[in-house]
């Protein structure tokens, strides 16, 4: 299997579009399923082993939350 160029990017979603997606990050997080997604024409399969945070930062001016989902290649 070819390596993927790294990649760091940031895509904005309709809030719509944002609930959808995260109903379906619950969905399969209860029924213990991988999850699929697509950022930017690329396709994201994420495994069950996968390691989920919540990340808050303050800066001057601005505050942010990052859900994040995290996992090793094998």
């Amino acid at each position: 299997m070819a390596k993927k160029p790294d990649r760091d990017l940031e895509k904005t979603y309709l809030t719509s579009e944002f609930i959808a997606k995260l109903r379906r990050l619950a969905d399969s997080l209860e029924t213990g399923e991988p999850f699929e997604i697509q950022i930017a024409n690329e396709r994201i399969y994420v495994p069950v082993r996968a390691v989920y945070n919540i990340e808050h930062e303050r800066e001057e001016g601005s505050e942010e939350i990052e859900f994040q989902i995290k996992w090793d290649l094998e």
